[in-house]
């Protein structure tokens, strides 16, 4: 995740689970949703669509129709205008299907597709807006599998679930209609196989759901643990675990393998148990035909049509049971899609929030609390101030308050008590944007995207000149680095800037807030991840970047911080001792131990 600064909740991260299939009651919600959300945006190329498919199913009823004056008329009656006149029929019929079919396939692919790109958007966007809370609750590679997986089930339930249902249902009728007009007694006969066919498509689309539910389950987890993996590779190899990781993502593969098959054995299944029911259907209509026959009931050309209209009606309805199992597979997926999308994030803008612009950057805590869902107390009645333009840092043990102190500060969470304030205005009465363009964040984990260095020093101030940013990389120490490499500021960082060393990622993450260029300054453990001589060579940089400016810093190393104007030792939620450097040091309390134990090492 590209987030900065996690919570310090001392607990692990759990993978939310997959959301349960809906129920009887719930469906039709979920469906409605689905239609609304879906198609309604489509509706005049569906329409058209719509408009195509009744063209194909009206000229493939034809051609079935058209087999009856060609034997009749041509060879039997031996009519010579019906010699002409039907073969061009079905030339023209043919024709207009062609078309047809080519129009409404190209509409819904589009409508497919487009489904695809706007679900995608909608879950990004719904991220990118997100609580941190929510995203720290659900794993990447959930959120991965919902992109890749889920929105493509969602276009196929509409694409070719929904549309193919209206197509080969309305194909089916009309070639039900010409068997009813050439023999309704032999049609009755040869219907008996479609309530049997009806049923297996039920039966056979609820065990589709539940596989389909399953499997994807399983594939948000195989994503969360490929993801994990991936990242973790070195220190895998270090401590010799590959044979223990396969393992574990083999299982995974092995189950999600064992729900999809499930599926496939269940969608095998469909088709020959409706071409079964049809074959008996088929030689029940031929048994009564001969019967038929024989009375000179039936007319040969009638039969032939009879039969024919049949045999193509069974197709779409073999058709009909696979999109059944489409549209299973696509509701099992909406149900997942509209639970991210149902998730509305806390912190957001009040009705009254106003756009306000930090003039001194006075930062202010009074009484702030701060507690998890599950009643965890992380901040127990925080009170502080950090005069405009001084540095104050917070100190402490692993798990204090610390992180979660300075998160609050840009609204990345909520206090549950007390309030927080910038030059005398509550930070809740003003805009998010307005909010954290007054704040530069640079945090121990050094993010930086697969780009250009320009492009990665850019990010600080969108619309940013390139003299800009070369200034600001002088301001960090790190124009002389970056003006070495072979492409200089063009040079793609690789992911996560693997391609650089830990001090070149945090130079430039520091040249970014220098082109931020905001009056108040976070620094959560920035130089935590580096060694001795790089924190120094860091050290140097970010004093020219705090100078004249608010700032908070939290630091894992307390020589970093001596010349702090005020130190507050956190723990357990409180601040337990306040202070400079000195003055803690004579005081010989916490933070003096904790002095102690960082010289000894």
């Amino acid at each position: 995740m590209l987030v900065s600064g996690a919570v310090e909740t001392g607990r692990e991260l759990t993978t939310t689970s997959a959301p349960a299939t809906p129920t009887a009651a719930q469906k039709p919600t979920v469906i409605r949703r689905l239609l609304l959300s879906a198609v309604r945006p489509h509706a005049r190329r569906l329409v058209l669509a719509g408009i195509m498919m009744a063209f194909v199913a009206a000229t493939t009823a034809a051609l079935a129709y058209l087999l009856d004056p060609a034997i009749d008329d041509i060879f039997v009656a031996k009519d010579p205008e019906a010699l002409w006149m039907v073969p061009l029929a079905v030339i023209v019929t043919a024709l207009i299907k062609s078309v047809a079919d080519y129009i409404q396939s190209v509409q819904m692919s589009y409508v497919g597709q487009r489904i695809v790109a706007d679900t995608q958007l909608q879950l990004f966007d719904r991220f990118m807006r997100a609580d941190l809370a929510w995203i720290h609750d659900i794993h990447s590679g959930r959120l991965i599998s919902a992109f890749l997986y889920d929105a493509n089930l969602l276009s196929e339930a509409v694409s070719k679930g929904v549309v193919g249902l209206l197509r080969d249902a309305a194909t089916v009728l009309m070639l039900v209609g010409v068997m009813y007009y050439q023999n309704w007694q032999l049609a009755m006969v040869a219907s008996i196989g479609f309530p049997v066919a009806a049923l297996v498509m039920r039966r056979m689309g609820r065990k589709t759901h539940k596989t389909s539910t399953r499997a994807q389950a399983e594939t948000g987890t195989l994503a969360s643990l490929l993801t994990e993996r991936f990242d973790g590779n070195r220190l895998i190899k270090a401590y010799g675990r590959e044979e223990d990781e396969l393992a574990t993502v083999t299982a995974s593969v092995e189950r999600r393998l064992g729900h999809l098959m499930r599926g496939v054995r269940t969608k095998a299944a469909t088709v020959p148990i409706n071409d079964a029911v049809g074959a008996a259907a088929i030689a029940a209509a031929i048994l009564y035909a001969g019967l038929q026959a024989q009375t000179a009931e039936l007319s040969f050309g009638g039969f032939t049509s009879f039969i024919a209209a049949m045999i193509m009606a069974y197709q779409p309805l073999r058709s009909l049971s696979t999109l059944n199992n489409t549209w299973q597979e696509g509701l099992a997926a909406a149900v997942r899609v509209f639970a991210m999308l149902d998730v509305e994030p806390r912190v957001t803008d009040a009705p009254d929030a106003e756009e306000i612009t930090v003039s001194r950057g006075e930062l202010r805590f009074d009484d702030v609390k701060f507690a998890y869902g599950d009643g965890t107390e992380a901040l127990k009645g925080v009170s502080f101030t950090v005069p405009a333009g001084k540095t104050v840092a917070l100190v402490g043990p692993s798990g204090g308050g610390k992180s979660t102190t300075i998160n609050l500060i840009p609204r990345f969470y909520d206090p549950t008590g007390g309030t927080i304030s910038i030059d005398g205005t509550e930070i809740r009465r003003a805009t998010l944007a307005s909010l954290r363009r007054a704040m530069a964040l640079v945090a121990q984990e050094a993010t930086l995207f697969d780009d250009t260095i320009a492009a990665n020093i850019g990010y600080g101030r969108p619309g940013a000149g390139r003299d800009e940013i070369e200034a600001a990389a002088r301001a960090a120490a790190a124009y002389d680095f970056i003006a070495a490499l072979p492409k200089g500021f063009d040079t793609v960082v690789g992911e996560s800037g693997v391609k650089l060393s830990g001090g070149q990622r945090q130079r430039i993450c520091i040249a970014r807030a220098f082109l931020r260029d905001a009056p108040i300054l976070l620094l959560d453990e920035a130089t935590s991840a580096l060694d001795t001589e790089s924190e120094r060579a860091i050290q140097a940089t970010l004093r020219g970047l705090m100078k004249g400016r608010t700032t908070l810093v939290i630091a894992h190393r307390l020589s970093t911080i001596v010349d702090a104007d005020c130190i507050h030792v956190v723990e357990g939620g409180r601040i337990a001792e306040s202070g400079t450097h000195d003055e803690l040091i004579a005081k010989g309390g916490l933070y003096a131990r904790l002095y102690a134990q960082a010289e000894a090492e």
